[in-house]
Formats: structure tokens, sequence, C-alpha cells
């Protein structure tokens, strides 16, 4: 019988004795929530007006043309309101904390998506509001910075470690553990103790239940790949969940690979040989580490996937053999941006464009007869400086330098 919170040998709860009691108020919390037949009502009621779900589904008609083989489908989360799944969890767990009586919620970042979207959950449901990000990704995201800061959070750039989105998380906890009373740590993706990784795969599991129904009425059959990026795994698991039980579904989970799997600059868990399975931010799963079980530094393009870890949920499918693994490079990200942009007027998130540089990788070796289906977890406004300047643009390269030397004063 498998132990809870665990997913084959993934997972856990690994926390100081000072959390225990938050973490049994919130998983009698999310007991409660998943039993209450009304509550998965309000919820849908509350996406459904206040952000844009169902999500469309859309025929990518150019793309399908231009490599002669399958049929492209994007389910546009970029739609979702704020700009990318993160919407779908936050307004989850604020409907929870609303439930706790908890009055501050805190919450990490990489990419800044899931910065804006708790800084807006916390201004709708009129919460204190507390983001942690990294210093690094303070920098590269900085028009999300401006908007959590207008939107009443305080951003709080992290400047430990790499700098990034594994030492955001470690201050969170450090604050959720000194304000536990009053306070509600908005995990932003399915990682860390339990139960956070089964409530955060529970919200996005939206995703999934809205495209297997949209995939079947506009092409009368299921999809033959699923892919999706993978960075610790929230809009991943949220898209597969919807065709987990659909055993000739193949899901394909795309990880940063950087500038290549061997250059030792990457952020690529599953489909490398770097990572290996360790114990560390409360969990159990795969990271990158070394044989001393110190964090190696990650690497990508996209801030939203340089994370040292990922969901013990996904691990778990990893070892069973049911989500394949594959890893795509900075270079092959930004020729699928740039591709994606020209043929279908879709500006993704580099992030989703991980899936997107893995689809057109493989689509040469699928035929016209195969759907595929890729989850597009976000619109790339965030990244116009990122692509700009990876692009070579010499008049944004300028202005960008003006706009960081202002921003840094």
């Amino acid at each position: 019988m498998e132990r809870s919170g665990y997913h084959g040998r993934f997972g856990g709860m690994f926390i100081p004795e000072i959390l225990v009691a938050t973490f049994e108020e919130l998983k009698t919390a999310f007991e409660e929530v998943k039993k209450d037949p009304s509550f998965w009502k309000v919820y849908q009621d509350l996406m459904s007006t206040y952000s844009c779900r169902p999500t469309p589904l859309t025929y990518s008609e150019n793309l399908s043309r231009h490599f002669k083989g399958p049929h492209f489908y994007i389910k546009r989360e970029d739609l979702n309101h704020t700009g990318a799944h993160k919407l779908n969890n936050v307004m989850g767990q604020g409907l929870v904390v609303q439930r706790m009586g908890k009055s501050r919620v805190i919450a990490e970042t990489g990419a800044g998506q899931h910065g804006v979207a708790t800084a807006t959950m916390a201004a709708k449901f009129g919460f204190e509001c507390t983001i942690y990000m990294g210093e690094v990704d303070v920098a590269r995201q900085r028009p999300n910075v401006f908007w959590m800061e207008q939107l009443g959070a305080t951003v709080i750039p992290v400047k430990d470690g790499a700098r990034t989105l594994k030492d955001a998380i470690n201050e969170a906890l450090r604050d959720w553990a000194a304000n536990m009373d009053t306070t509600h740590y908005v995990l932003g993706t399915v990682c860390g103790p339990h139960p956070f990784p089964e409530m955060v795969a529970y919200f996005q599991s939206i995703i999934g239940t809205e495209a297997k129904e949209q995939i079947l009425d506009k092409v009368g059959r299921l999809p033959s790949r699923v892919y999706a990026c993978v960075g610790g795994g929230s809009n991943a698991l949220g898209i597969f969940q919807g065709f987990l039980d659909d055993s000739e579904v193949e899901l394909v989970g795309v990880e940063a690979g950087g500038e290549g799997l061997k250059s030792g600059k990457h952020a690529s868990r599953l489909a490398s040989e770097d990572a290996s399975v360790g114990v560390a931010q409360g969990y159990k799963t795969y990271f990158l580490q070394d044989d001393d079980g110190q964090m190696l530094e990650t690497h990508s393009v996209a801030a939203g996937l340089d994370y040292i870890g990922v969901s013990p949920i996904l691990s778990a499918y990893h070892e069973e053999g049911r989500v394949r693994f594959e890893a795509t490079t900075n270079e092959e990200v930004l020729e699928a941006t740039r591709l994606t942009m020209r043929k279908e007027g879709i500006i993704p998130a580099l992030e989703s464009a991980h899936a997107l540089a893995c689809t057109f990788r493989e689509a040469p070796q699928m035929s016209g007869d195969d759907v595929v289906l890729v989850n597009l977890s976000g619109r790339g406004d965030k990244d116009i400086f990122t692509i700009a300047d990876a692009l070579g643009d010499e008049s944004w390269k300028q202005f960008i330098a003006t706009k960081a030397e202002a921003y840094s004063a």
C-alpha cells in the first residue's frame, strides 16, 4: 500500500518540527475541499468569470502545413488571466486560504508569472502579499516585478546562492516558519512537501479536463502525443492528467537543455544523466546535485525552468515509463519561438517554447494521420528583453542596457 504523500518512492514531507502543525492544518483543509462536492463548482465558476476558462484549443494550420506531417493543436493557457497557467493554482489555493481564515500569502517565483498570479489573487481576495524572487530573475524579468508591485505585493530579491528559483523557495520557507499563524505559502508548482504536489496538480487538472473534451469535440479522437514543458511540472501534470488513463496517448515532458546536456549548463533532471535521487526543500525526487548532495547550478534561457528539482509525481511517471522526457536547447527554443510567431501570430513564453521546440524536432518522424497537442503554458510578453537580446537586435540591446541601468538605480 502506497504511503500517504508518496508517489512510488518519491514525495513525502521532510519538514522541521516547527512546521508540522501548519502542514497538518493544510492537509486537513485540502482533504475537506476534495470531499466537498460544491467546492469544485465554486472554483470553476470563479475561473470562468474572473479568468478565461475554458481556454481555447487552437488548430495551428500553418505549422501543420509547414512540417507536412502531424496536425498541431495548441492549448492556449497563454490566454488565461495574467498570461499563464499559474492562475489556476493560485485561485484555488486562495479559496483554501479563505477557508483557513488566514490573512497573508507568500510565494516564490522564477519567471515571475507565478508571482504576478499570486499578487493578483491577493488583490482579489484582500490578502497581504510578499513575493520572493532570485536577484538574477528580478533583473531578467523586470516587467513582471513591476506588475507585482503595482498589484500591491512586496517583492523581495533573494541574494543567496545562485540567486534563482531554488533560493527563492528557501527564503519563502523561512518566512513561513516565522509567520505560520497568519500566513499561507502559495507554492507555485507540483513540488515541495506533501500535500503541495497533489494540491497544485488538483487545481491544474482543469487544463487536461478541458483539453480532452476539446480535442474530442474538434477531431473526434484522442491525440497521438501531448507535449508540455517541465520545470517543476505544474503545467505538464495539468494537461497530462486528462490523458493518463489513455495508454494510446504518448505523454512527453520537455526540460531545459540549456547549452546542451553535456555542457553542464542546463536544468534537465529526467532527460539527463546529471540528476540523482535526493531529499531537499521538503521532499524526495530527482535533483541536480553532486556526489555530496550539494545542489548544482542550473541554466536555461527560460527563468521558469531554471530549477534543480522536479515533481515527485513526474519522477514516478518517469520510472513507470508513462511519461517520456526530452530536453531542448536554448538555440532550439529561440528558433521555435521565432517560427511560432511567424507562422501562427502567437508569441509563446520561452518556457512553453521548449515544448514547441521538441514537437518541431520530432514532427518529421510523424505522419499526416497524427494529431499532436501542445500545452502553451504562457505568453512571451515577459520575455521581450531576453528574446531581443538573444536574437541580436542592436536597437533593443541599447534600450535594454538603458532600462537595466534605470531599474538598478
